[in-house]
């Protein structure tokens, strides 16, 4: 059984670790007995707003008229966005483009594949004027087929919508259900995301590359030169983190002159656990189970993975906004929370 601290040591060494962080975890497990807040949910026609306590959260975008769906932007309880804010729909705001780490196809949260059948989810062709690599290789895009899901009860919204992936000949290759429970209280922000690819037509094949999978694109604020990265192997920074395999990897900084942080939980049923991290120290974090080649520069390894026709697979994460700070033990007692979970 995998301890919390996501310790890929032996027994030793991860109990050592766990003895270091002993000091904090009264403390920590004492934060998790704050109240939960309300959590209402507003359908609109091509978007789902998500409010708790009363503030905007975030808003699910589901139209097909963009090449994937995602959410945008998210708010810390104190109402910090610690989110990209562009693109908006398929535009982007004046003055974003000359961001020296400007990448428009990265959503504020979104869940793609560069390389799916061959066809890339990662990128988008609405921005084939900013790519330089796609003389080979084809976009695909998603379009939303139903949202199956929309309740909440007081302190837990649900959202679960269904799409077909599709061609640039408008032939359906898959379909895709994304699902998201949020929760929240007067420190953080809580998002359990599922997502399950279905090989409907035929089997399906994620390949090997660097370009996935489960991302999120926070503000500048958070990136270089200010990047703090942490992983649940106690990594710091991008040539520590990034192409490694861990439980977790927690981002924080300062947005607004407020200390502020996200953390990404990989669980422990999700596809390849402990997952690859494409986190870059530029503001992107991501979890790609597939890109083995690239992340451990051997050419003879090969992430690749095959859905067969009427099979499937599932990807399971959580993600931790919070103001203020999260001690490394007390982000290691909420994984061992979120691991034990069924």
């Amino acid at each position: 059984m995998k301890l919390g601290c996501g310790c890929m040591e032996g027994r030793s060494g991860c109990h050592s670790r766990m003895i270091r962080f002993a000091p904090f975890l009264a403390l920590a497990t004492a934060c998790f007995a704050l109240e939960p807040q309300s959590v209402e949910l507003r359908r609109g026609e091509h978007q789902i707003e998500v409010a708790i306590g009363g503030r905007p959260f975030t808003t699910y975008y589901l139209s097909s008229a963009v090449s994937k769906p995602y959410l945008m932007p998210l708010e810390t309880p104190s109402g910090v966005i610690v989110t990209t804010p562009f693109p908006v729909a398929n535009d982007i705001p004046d003055g974003d483009i000359k961001d020296k780490y400007f990448e428009p196809h990265h959503r504020p949260l979104y869940f793609a594949h560069g390389n799916v059948n061959g066809l890339d989810f990662w990128e988008e062709e609405v921005f084939d004027w900013y790519m330089t690599d796609h003389a080979r290789q084809p976009y695909g895009h998603m379009v939303l087929k139903k949202v199956e899901q929309v309740s909440e009860d007081e302190t837990t919204g649900t959202v679960r919508a269904r799409f077909r992936l599709m061609d640039p000949n408008q032939r359906q290759i898959a379909e895709e259900t994304q699902s998201f429970t949020f929760r929240g209280d007067a420190k953080t922000r809580t998002i359990d995301c599922e997502f399950m690819v279905f090989a409907t037509d035929g089997p399906v094949v994620f390949g090997d590359t660097k370009d996935g999978t489960f991302a999120i694109r926070l503000k500048r604020e958070l990136g270089t030169p200010n990047d703090h990265m942490l992983n649940s192997l106690g990594a710091r920074g991008e040539p520590a983190i990034w192409g490694k395999r861990a439980d977790w990897v927690n981002y924080s900084g300062t947005v607004d002159g407020k200390p502020v942080g996200i953390v990404v939980f990989d669980s422990p049923a999700s596809f390849h656990h402990p997952t690859y991290w494409m986190a870059r120290a530029y503001g992107l974090l991501a979890a790609n189970p597939f890109g083995l080649r690239k992340f451990t520069a051997d050419k003879n390894r090969d992430g690749s993975w095959t859905i067969l026709e009427g099979q499937s697979l599932r990807f399971r994460y959580r993600v931790v906004l919070y103001d203020g700070e999260m001690t490394p033990a007390e982000i290691a007692e909420r994984y061992a929370k979120y691991a034990a979970e069924p």
